[in-house]
C-alpha cells in the first residue's frame, strides 16, 4: 500500500513462510526522472511485525488513516489466518468465521471503503459490508454469481479475478458501484467469462452479470483518467498459482462504466508475450498503462522479464495533450485549489483522480477514481477536493486534467493529510520517517 504520510512511504506486508509472514517493510520513494533511487526497504522483526503470520492478505487504508490488513494463510498454502488486524497495532486480531468457512479460496480479499463508511469485502464467491469501528458484518450481500455452468466459480485467490470501484462524479450523491471480473471453479478449473456489478450500499441491488469477449483467471485491471478501465493478462484454462494455468489471454479490453449495460466492452490490440501468474499492470503518470511480469515457473511459460507499455486510444488520437501547473499538492477535505492551464482548451476541461494503487493478483490496493468539482476562468481553474474521508479516503492520488478525452501528464496530490500520524510510525530508530 501507499501510506498517507507526506513522503508517500510504501509499506509490504506477510511473507512467504516462516518469520517472513510477520514481515512489516517500508520504503520511502526517491529518485527523479533521469535519477535512480537509492533508497531501500527498511524492516525489522524484533522491534515491529504482525500479530499474525499472514501469506496473502490484503491491506487497506481507513477513512481514519489507519490500516486494515485482512486475511491469508500461515504460509503459502498453510492453515487459515481467518482475521483481521490494524496497523499502527489496536488491539488484538479480530477472528472473522466468513473467513474460516470459505479458506482457501478466499486469499487477496477484494476490500475498499465505502461512501457510507462501511468496508466493502469481497472473497471467493461472496461479499459483505463490515462496520469500520467492530468490524460486524452491517450487510451480507448476494452471493456472486459464477459461470452458466458453475455457478459457485469464485473471484479471489486462487480462483483469482480482479475488482475496481466504479469511478465517483462530484457531488457524489449516486450509489457507487463494485465490479469484479474473471475468476475460475474449483476442481474442473473452468474460467470464468463474465463481469459482474453491483450497488452494495443500495439495499435492493443484485449483482448484474456482463459477458466478457473471452474466459479469463488471472487479469489485471488498471484504472484510466478517462473513466475506464483496461484489463490484461490472464489466461483461459487453470487456477493461479505456479503451473495451474494454460492458454493465456493475450488481448486487451477497454471497460467502459459510463455506456449502457452489455455495451462497456471494447476489444483492444494484443500482445505476444504471455502474461499469467504474477503479472501486473499499472497506469503511469502520462496515462499509458506499465505491464510486467509472469512466472508460472513451467517450461511452457517461463519467467517473464520485458515489459511493455500499453496506450490507451486517448494517446492515440494525435490531439494535443492540455497541460496544467499547480502550487499546492497537499489538500483539505473540501477546499479549493487553484491551477493554471498552460496548453488547452479550458472551455473542454475536466479533472480525474487515480488514487496510488499497489497491483497484486487481480487487487489493485488503494484504487479510487473521482471526477471533483472542476471550473474555469480563463486559464485559471479550481480544483474542489473530495468531502471527507468516507468518499475519499486519505491518501496520494494522481491528478489529470483532461482536455475532452485526452489526460495531461498528472501531478501527485496527497488529499486529507494523515490523521493516523503513520509520519511518525513505527517508533523505531530503524526506520526512516517523514515526521506529521
Amino acid at each position: 500500500m501507499t501510506l498517507p504520510d507526506k513522503a508517500g512511504r510504501q509499506i509490504n506486508v506477510g511473507g512467504w513462510s516462516g518469520t517472513s509472514t510477520f514481515g512489516i517493510r517500508l520504503y520511502t520513494p526517491d529518485g527523479s526522472p533521469g535519477t535512480a533511487s537509492i533508497n531501500d526497504w527498511q524492516e525489522n522483526a524484533a522491534e515491529i511485525k504482525l500479530q499474525k503470520g499472514r501469506w496473502y492478505p490484503s491491506g487497506m487504508i481507513m477513512s481514519n488513516g489507519s490500516m486494515l490488513i485482512v486475511g491469508g494463510q500461515d504460509g503459502s498454502n498453510g492453515a487459515p489466518v481467518p482475521s483481521l488486524e490494524i496497523l499502527p497495532r489496536v488491539g488484538g486480531v479480530i477472528e472473522m468465521d466468513w473467513l474460516r468457512r470459505t479458506d482457501p479460496y478466499n486469499l487477496y480479499p477484494f476490500i475498499f471503503v465505502l461512501p457510507g463508511g462501511g468496508i466493502f469485502a469481497g472473497y471467493f464467491n461472496e461479499a459483505r459490508i463490515l462496520d469500520p469501528a467492530t468490524f460486524e458484518t452491517i450487510r451480507t450481500l448476494p452471493q456472486i454469481p459464477g459461470n452458466v455452468n458453475n455457478p459457485n466459480a469464485g473471484r479471489t485467490y486462487p480462483l483469482e479475478g480482479a475488482a475496481m470501484m466504479f469511478p465517483q462524479y462530484a457531488p457524489y450523491s449516486d450509489p457507487v458501484t463494485m465490479l469484479i471480473c474473471g475468476g475460475s471453479t474449483n476442481g474442473a478449473s473452468l474460467v470464468t467469462d463474465n463481469c459482474v456489478t453491483i450497488e452494495p450500499e443500495n439495499p435492493s441491488s443484485n449483482w448484474t452479470i456482463e459477458r466478457m469477449p473471452s474466459q479469463r483467471v488471472m487479469p489485471c485491471m488498471a484504472p484510466l483518467p478517462d473513466g475506464t478501465f483496461l484489463i490484461v493478462n490472464g489466461a483461459t484454462k487453470g487456477v493461479a498459482g505456479f503451473g495451474l494455468a494454460t492458454d493465456p489471454n493475450l488481448n486487451a479490453v477497454l471497460y467502459d462504466p459510463r455506456k449502457p449495460l452489455n455495451q462497456r466492452m471494447t476489444i483492444m490490440a494484443n500482445t505476444t508475450i504471455a502474461r499469467m501468474y504474477h503479472s501486473e499492470a499499472i497506469t503511469l503518470q502520462d496515462g499509458s498503462v506499465l505491464i510486467s511480469g509472469s512466472d508460472p515457473q513451467s517450461q511452457a511459460y517461463p519467467q517473464e522479464y520485458r515489459v511493455e507499455v500499453f496506450e490507451p486510444p486517448y494517446m492515440l488520437s494525435g490531439a494535443p495533450r492540455p497541460a496544467y501547473t499547480i502550487t499546492n499538492k497537499d489538500w483539505a477535505y473540501g477546499q479549493q485549489i487553484s491551477i493554471t492551464i498552460t496548453a488547452g482548451d479550458s472551455s473542454n476541461m475536466r479533472a480525474s483522480l487515480l488514487g496510488a494503487v499497489s497491483s497484486t493478483h487481480g487487487n489493485s490496493m488503494g484504487q479510487r477514481t473521482m471526477f471533483p468539482g472542476f471550473s474555469c476562468a480563463g486559464n485559471t481553474c479550481t480544483v474542489t477536493a473530495p468531502p471527507d474521508a468516507k468518499i475519499c479516503p486519505p491518501g496520494w492520488f494522481q491528478l489529470f486534467i483532461l482536455d475532452g478525452p485526452t489526460p495531461s501528464m498528472s501531478t501527485w496530490v496527497r488529499i486529507g493529510g494523515d490523521p493516523a500520524q503513520l509520519g511518525n510510525w513505527p517508533a523505531s530508530k530503524t526506520f526512516s520517517k517523514p515526521g506529521i
